[in-house]
């Protein structure tokens, strides 16, 4: 039983791990808070994992309930996280996150607007990882799956605010060119991933439209 138990936390944990992709996100989170304080990142990063945090348990509680009570799928979840990725992708390729000078209230706001979107939703917590957390915790018939399930989230994102916390060493070994340089790959990236979001929902979504037409 035990086996059974830590064997299935295992493959719930490297689903998780390989679709949130912790050192994937670390780039992108070290570009989006390049001008902020060692403080401030800490902050930053512990609300980008708590807000993805929130997502992932709430939906894997309430399960498809959510997506038919608002009338949404996952494919329309898909096409708008694409179009968010691509219009960062842009302002990044473009170098348009530069060093300005911020008041306390404008990196008070700042912290607030990226480490809930776009760094917790939907980097983090995005299409892939909601979808994980939903048909997983349909697939796990007992009591003591959904609480593993359950933990094997809280882990996964524990992992995340460690390795988000790390990357600022890496930020200040790249400098200022560095971050740069960084910045205008991570953005060409970003909007090839967006590209991929967004004809992956829109394709079923075409597709359920000429069906029934």
């Amino acid at each position: 039983m035990a086996h059974e138990l830590l064997t299935i936390g295992i493959l719930y944990f490297t689903s998780f791990f390989a679709i949130i992709n912790p050192l994937g996100v670390m780039p992108v989170f070290l570009t989006l808070t390049s001008d902020l304080s060692d403080r401030e990142k800490k902050r930053t990063a512990f609300k980008a994992v708590f807000t993805a945090f929130i997502t992932l348990i709430l939906f894997a509680l309430s399960g498809q309930l959510m997506f038919k009570f608002f009338g949404i799928s996952v494919d329309s979840f898909r096409v708008v996280g694409g179009i968010i990725f691509f219009i960062m992708g842009y302002d990044l390729l473009q170098a348009r996150i530069s060093k300005i000078d911020m008041d306390e209230e404008m990196v008070q706001k700042y912290v607030e607007d990226i480490s809930i979107t776009p760094l917790g939703i939907p980097i983090i917590a995005g299409p892939g990882s909601i979808t994980n957390a939903i048909v997983l915790m349909e697939d796990s018939v007992t009591l003591s799956h959904k609480i593993i399930l359950l933990l094997t989230i809280v882990l996964t994102l524990a992992v995340t605010y460690l390795v988000l916390l790390g990357g600022g060493k890496i930020g200040k070994l790249l400098g200022d060119t560095g971050n740069k340089i960084t910045m205008k790959l991570m953005g060409l990236i970003i909007m090839v991933i967006a590209v991929e979001f967004f004809f992956a929902g829109l394709k079923p979504i075409l597709q359920s439209i000429f069906l029934v037409n």
